[in-house]
Parts: structure tokens; C-alpha cells; sequence
């Protein structure tokens, strides 16, 4: 099989003192024994079974080998058929490459599911109940399965039927008009964060209904829609913009709580972002940066609440902002980002990703596992999983499977000669993986 040639490897010294790898751990078993069978694509799907494949799951990836998942292809990464976006999201999966339009191939995979726990599709509705691996077809043979679709808006509503991609769903959303300045143009969040959001929801769906399935011998079918993910992100926001009936200000680079002291400034040699919402916090940072006199001012700000939580309100923020802005200009991003920490106020300089991860790496900020994974001679980084406190380490223990690594053993365990399995290749209905033996 293709995936015994690759192996995982160390960094050896060029690892910083807070970096965990992975070399030798053993998945955490919270979820040993989970069989998991995802027919998703792209992000969400994905998402949401590499986190549970993060807590030990056995998840087995179905792709169709004539339109593989375009997630292969995006960016350069590690194997022509592994970038590193699919890397990070199927690592630790198996994979079965077969074209359920094919009858007997579909069969087969109604004859897995027999045993599985959790079946994930991410299809326009409908796709599935035509392939004849919709919801009922499949708790036929299997009544306790947790049935997991992944959808743009829901199994139902008016635009139930439509295709769905994180960028239009941040524009349907609002999400584009919370996210920058006013008056500026729509600003979309910078990654997919409704997708990897809709992942994590929708895993945590999973864990919920295999819940209620302990307690009642019943399987479940749930929507994780991505929607639903975009309201649920932005929660505390759709709450107020319900009970005020108007949209706010959009907060730009500025903290959500409204304290002109929570906000993104300007220093003499970058941006330094600044979290001093209480009182207390705020005259700790106008001390700091030599304005002791303005967090007592009532001509430039007033305070709202009770005892230690009293949150400071801006009466002329014009005057404010201004002075705010000149004082920081004065000083150094990393400076005030040190002793403001220090003092009790949350602050942070403004970094690139790579910046940060490099620092991180490098034993500061916080403790980062990190994997490396061998393809033949190219080596490929990616982030653990981030969980922590469940007992043992957790993240896949396997790299991200060449497509069909794993078709030739599923197929012939369960019945298909050498002859017909390789008709099936021959017909392109199957791929195998390139070092699978028949």
C-alpha cells in the first residue's frame, strides 16, 4: 500500500523549546473504534471528520476517481496529488476511490456502512438520493447511523437547493459589512473561517448524536449548514442587530466592545492591538503611554457598570481618538506590547502568520505541536490538532492518503476478485493507489 512508504520524522534541533512533534505518539483514544465514512469535498466536510479523526477516529475518504476532491490540487504541496490544504484536512484518513454511479460499487459502500458509525456527505440535495445514499436508503442498512449533510443553507428553505462557497456565504450573511471600516468596501474575513466553523459544528453535532444514540439505540440525521455557522459566529451580534432592529457601526480594526481603548494604533514602528476595556485596564495603558490625566478627564470619557468590571465610554472620541493616536506614535509596537502585558493590559503587535509561527517555533508566545510528514523525498509541516487535556497526545498518525491508496484492500476484503477489480481500474471506475498490489 502507497501509505506504508511514508513515514513521519522529527525535526530534530531545529524544533524551539515550547514545540511538541509527533514522532511515535499514539492518537488519543477518545473515539477509538469510531468508523467514520466521509463522502465530502473541499473544506466543511473534510473539517469535520479530520476533527474527529483528531480524537481517534477511523475515517475512510471517498472520492470519485473521474472528479477527485478539487482540495488535491489547489496550491504546491508535498505529492502532485496532495497540496497542503488537502494535507491538513484528510491527514490520518484512508482512501477509497470508486464512481458510485457504478452499481456494484455503490453496493459496496452500502455494505461498509453496515458497520460504520458516522456517514458525512456534503452534496447539493438531492445528489445523494439519486447515487441511492440518501438518508433512508442508508439507515435501511444500518438504523444507527448518524448521518451527517453538510449544506450552504439547510436541508430546507428557500435556498435549500443552491451551491454554497464561504466567500458568498460572508456576503449573504452581513458578515462582509460587520468586517471593515465604514463607509469602505465589503471586507471578507482573510481565510475561510465559515467553513472550518461549519467543520467544527458539525463534528460537534456528531459527538451529540452518538450521545443521544448511547442513551436510545438511534441513529440520527443532522445538517451542519454553512449559514447557520456564519449566524452562530457572529452570535452576540445577530442578538443585538434582532433586539435593535438596525445594524452598527462597523468596527474595523476595533475591539468589539466599543472602548476607545480597544482598538488597533499606530507606533512608531507598526501596529500594536490593544484590548484595555475596563477602567482599570484603560488607565493602565494611558499611564504607560504618558497620558496620565486623560482616563480622569469627564470631557473625554465617562465609565459605565459596577465595581471591578466598570467599562470605559468615549464622550468625545473625536478628541480622544486623536490623542490616543499621537501618544502611541511615540513609542515601539514590541515595547509597549511587553510592559503593557505585564501591567494587566491584553496587547499584541501586529504579525504576519509566517512572523508568528516563526516566533512560536522558536519557544515564545504558546506551545505549538507540529508534524512532519515524509513523501518520498519532499517533507510537509502542518499544525496538531490543538486539543489538549483528554490524556493522551491527539492528531493523526498517518500523512493524508494519495488518492485510492487504499482502494485494492477495501475492495478485495470485501469479495471482488483480482480480475474484476482490475476491469474496474481498466474502466476508470476505480483508481488504485500506484504501489497497490492485485
Amino acid at each position: 500500500m502507497v501509505l506504508s512508504a511514508y513515514h513521519r520524522k522529527t525535526l530534530g534541533s531545529s524544533k524551539g523549546v515550547n514545540e511538541r512533534h509527533s514522532e511515535g505518539r499514539n492518537n488519543l483514544q477518545s473515539l477509538a473504534n469510531l468508523r467514520v465514512i466521509d463522502l465530502s469535498h473541499v473544506i466543511a466536510g473534510p473539517a469535520a471528520s479530520h476533527y474527529l479523526a483528531a480524537l481517534g477516529a477511523d475515517v475512510l475518504k471517498v472520492e470519485n476517481p473521474r472528479a477527485p476532491d478539487v482540495m488535491r490540487y489547489v496550491d504546491a504541496g508535498p505529492d502532485p496529488e496532495i497540496s497542503t490544504t488537502f494535507a491538513a484536512l484528510n491527514a490520518g484518513k484512508k482512501s477509497l476511490a470508486i464512481d458510485l454511479k457504478n452499481p456494484r460499487l455503490r453496493d459496496v459502500l452500502l455494505e461498509l456502512l453496515r458497520d460504520a458509525d458516522v456517514f458525512i456527505e456534503n452534496f447539493r440535495p438531492g445528489t445523494a438520493e439519486r447515487l441511492g445514499l440518501g438518508y433512508e436508503a442508508v439507515r435501511a442498512v444500518n438504523p444507527r447511523i448518524i448521518y451527517l449533510s453538510i449544506s450552504g443553507y439547510g436541508r430546507t428553505g428557500p435556498w435549500s437547493g443552491f451551491g454554497a462557497y464561504d466567500q458568498v456565504v460572508q456576503a449573504l450573511t452581513g458578515m462582509m459589512m460587520v468586517s471593515g471600516e465604514d463607509n469602505g468596501p465589503p471586507a471578507k474575513v482573510g481565510f475561510p473561517v465559515i467553513d472550518i466553523a461549519t467543520g467544527l459544528f458539525g463534528a460537534m453535532s456528531v459527538l451529540a448524536a452518538l450521545h443521544r444514540r448511547n442513551t436510545s439505540n438511534t441513529g440520527s440525521h443532522v445538517d451542519a449548514s454553512l449559514a447557520q455557522s456564519a449566524l452562530q459566529l457572529m452570535r452576540p451580534l445577530v442578538s443585538r442587530v434582532l433586539s435593535t432592529e438596525r445594524d452598527g457601526p462597523r468596527s474595523g480594526n476595533r475591539g468589539f466592545s466599543g472602548s476607545p481603548g480597544a482598538a488597533t494604533f499606530r507606533c512608531a514602528d507598526g501596529w500594536l492591538a490593544v484590548a484595555a476595556n475596563t477602567m482599570a485596564q484603560f488607565r493602565t495603558l494611558c499611564a504607560t503611554i504618558g497620558l496620565d490625566d486623560v482616563a480622569d478627564d469627564p470631557a473625554l470619557v465617562s465609565q459605565v457598570g459596577q465595581g471591578l468590571t466598570t467599562n470605559v465610554v468615549a464622550v468625545d472620541r473625536a478628541q480622544l481618538a486623536a490623542c490616543l493616536e499621537k501618544a502611541f506614535e511615540r513609542h515601539s509596537a514590541g515595547g509597549l506590547e511587553e510592559r503593557l502585558n505585564q501591567g494587566g493590559v491584553p496587547a499584541a503587535r501586529v504579525r504576519s502568520l509566517a512572523e508568528f509561527l516563526r516566533e512560536a517555533r522558536a519557544g515564545q508566545h504558546v506551545d505549538l505541536a507540529i508534524d512532519r510528514t515524509d513523501y518520498g523525498a519532499t517533507s510537509h509541516f502542518q499544525l496538531g490538532s490543538g486539543l489538549s487535556g483528554l490524556g493522551e497526545a491527539t492528531g493523526p498518525s498517518m500523512p493524508a492518503p494519495q488518492l485510492g491508496a487504499d482502494t485494492a484492500d477495501i475492495l478485495r476484503q470485501a469479495g471482488l476478485g483480482a480480475e474484476e477489480i482490475a476491469a474496474l481500474a481498466s474502466d476508470g471506475a476505480i483508481r488504485l493507489g500506484d504501489k497497490a498490489s492485485m
